[in-house]
Order: C-alpha cells, then sequence, then structure tokens
C-alpha cells in the first residue's frame, strides 16, 4: 500500500518511520518545553518575582537568624512591609527605571505621581508611616537643613497626610536628616538604621532588617529610592546578586549596586522606638 502527499509516493514503512520521528520529535520539544518552565520558575525564586510576600520571609544566610526586634518597634513594622509580586522598579512618572539590575525586591508602597520621593526622602516616608501607624503623631517631626521644623499636626487625617509629605520631601533631603541622626557602629547595625552622605550630590539607604550568628557577626539589608523618584526597593549585594545581605564590617566600604558608603556613615535615629 502506498500513500501520496503533496505529489510524492511514500511506502507504508516510511511512513511509519516518519511518523515515530515526528512523535519523538515532539515528546523531545515537550521534555524541553518542561524545563525551560522549571528553569524560569526557578529563576522566578531567586529573583524574587513572586515567592516572598513581605520582608520578613526573605531567608537569612546560612548559619543566621533574624535579629530580635520587640513587637511594635520601627525594625519589626520594616520587616512586616508587604512586597509587590514583581520585581520591576517602576519611576513616579509610570515608566520602567533604565537600571533593572540593582533590585532584589520591591516594596509595595506608592511612590507618587512626583518626582519627590527620592533617596532621604523614601527613608523620611518609611520613619513617617510607621509613627503614623502607631499613632506617635508629635513624633513625626523633620528639618531642613536651616533648622526649620516641619511637625505634623493632623493626628490621624490620612487624607492631609501625603500633603505633608510633599512638603517635607520638598524641603528636606540628605544634608538636613544627616543632621537629625546620630552616629552608629556598624558591628551593632540594627533595622531602621541609616546609611547616609549628606550633601549634593548625597545619598540615603535605609537598613531593612539585621540577621545574627553565633559569634556575634550580623549581616544586613539595605532599600533605598533613587533619582529620579521610584519605587522603594530592597538591592542586591553586588559581591553576590543572588542575596540582598551584606556583613557588617567596621573597615570595608559598603558597596551597593548604585552608592559606596562608608562604614562611618551609618547613622541612628535620635528615639529608638
Amino acid at each position: 500500500m502506498e500513500y501520496m502527499h503533496n505529489r510524492v509516493f511514500i511506502s507504508k514503512k516510511s511512513f511509519m518511520t516518519l511518523h515515530m520521528w515526528s512523535l519523538l520529535f515532539l515528546i523531545g520539544c515537550n521534555q524541553i518545553k518542561a524545563e525551560q518552565e522549571k528553569a524560569v520558575s526557578a529563576t522566578a525564586s531567586v529573583n524574587n518575582v513572586e515567592v516572598y510576600d513581605n520582608v520578613n520571609a526573605i531567608p537569612v544566610p546560612d548559619g543566621f537568624k533574624r535579629l530580635t526586634c520587640k513587637e511594635g518597634s520601627f525594625g519589626y513594622w520594616l520587616r512586616e512591609l508587604a512586597l509587590k509580586p514583581g520585581k520591576e522598579v517602576y519611576l513616579y512618572n509610570g515608566s520602567l527605571k533604565p537600571n533593572q539590575d540593582a533590585q532584589f525586591a520591591v516594596i509595595d508602597l506608592s511612590v507618587g505621581n512626583k518626582d519627590l520621593q527620592q533617596c532621604a526622602d523614601a527613608v523620611m516616608r518609611l520613619r513617617a508611616e510607621f509613627l503614623f501607624d502607631q499613632k506617635l503623631f508629635s513624633a513625626i517631626v523633620f528639618s531642613d537643613n536651616l533648622g526649620k521644623k516641619y511637625e505634623w499636626k493632623e493626628n490621624n487625617n490620612r487624607a492631609r497626610f501625603q500633603a505633608y509629605l510633599d512638603r517635607v520631601f520638598g524641603m528636606c533631603g540628605t544634608a538636613s536628616l544627616e543632621k537629625q541622626l546620630r552616629p552608629a557602629a556598624l558591628s551593632s547595625v540594627e533595622p531602621g538604621d541609616v546609611f547616609i552622605k549628606g550633601g549634593f550630590p548625597g545619598h540615603a539607604m535605609i537598613v531593612m532588617d539585621v540577621a545574627v550568628n553565633k559569634r556575634g557577626n550580623r549581616w544586613f539589608m539595605l532599600a533605598q529610592s533613587y533619582m529620579p523618584a521610584q519605587d522603594i526597593h530592597i538591592v542586591k549585594n553586588p559581591g553576590n546578586p543572588a542575596s540582598p545581605w551584606y556583613p557588617a564590617d567596621d573597615v570595608q566600604p559598603v558597596v551597593t549596586p548604585e552608592w559606596t558608603f562608608m562604614p562611618g556613615q551609618l547613622k541612628r535615629w535620635q528615639a529608638t522606638l
């Protein structure tokens, strides 16, 4: 018996052989596709595309455990912050940040629609949001570079809170915020501490979490906004891009994806909450 396909005669034996190879090809393609999907899934897990619900869910380095934070403290609050399901960082105008290689995860907090919430502003935003949530309204005070204070005086008026923050962001920055903070030793770094270089240009990043091992060594996690205003994001460690953790070293500079700090540039809030 013979088959005709596109005017070419093929024997039954040849047809069966061709059919078998076609099946094997399809099976092979399906296996490759499955492996690719598995690889994509693994990559998604490493890159924190949709694995971690909040900061507290990000695994600590081997041999470490999270530093104890009192419930209701600033450090405890930072750990509970939700993370976005994707890791893309967007600017205030809705466009993607050109550099998409710096972030490990993105905090689920609005950047607003103005070019205001940049580096020091993101740090002040997180501190202010914490104090607002804890109803510590009188503690929400920031100063500009000339010492003028901007106090929140409207208690739990959430509708007016963003307008207050916008004014703070417009009048305060790294130079003024640095003056509100006190020095801290990197070997005793805590969640909520701030790496800051005041000036023009300057930069500020906040310590989101800290882990410690049995020898007392500490590793920490950093978050930032940048210029122009953009989503607050937890940064990778350039020395180990699969991790957001940095070793606390009182001698070596802290090299982040977009800025380098010296150990002496770690600061702490005047009031420990």
